[in-house]
């Protein structure tokens, strides 16, 4: 099967690898998000920071979704500064995709042990 966005998503791993590199472990998730945002404007690539994004039911907001980046109009980019709640940190992104209508995420964790990343895929 082939990756979806394949040379988008190995661009925004370059730029995350790139920040690892440069900044380390141990900084808040605010940060890593400046130094990302930083790279993103300076590689000309269009993106939208802590975008609404609500769940609708009959009209009304259920629940509201807030990503931490959207590419291209197509991948949302959650970034973490720690491994808590993983898990619960890619049915939430998975949920992003669900409602956004997106079909790829990416997590990306900033480790003791470098950076560690999981894409998530709809495939609805």
């Amino acid at each position: 099967m082939d990756l979806i966005y394949k040379d988008l998503s190995y661009k925004i791993t370059g730029l995350i690898f790139e920040i690892d590199n440069i900044v380390g472990y141990g900084h808040s998730e605010k940060t890593y998000g400046d130094a990302f945002e930083k790279l993103l404007k300076r590689d000309s690539i269009k993106y939208v920071r802590e975008i609404y994004f609500p769940l609708k039911l009959e009209n009304e907001i259920i629940k509201k979704y807030y990503f931490d980046f959207l590419i291209e109009d197509k991948i949302v980019v959650e970034l973490k500064a720690n491994d808590h709640n993983y898990k619960e940190v890619c049915f939430q992104v998975y949920a992003y995709l669900r409602t956004s209508d997106k079909k790829l995420g990416i997590v990306y964790r900033f480790t003791r042990n470098g950076v560690k990343h999981k894409r998530i895929v709809n495939f609805d």
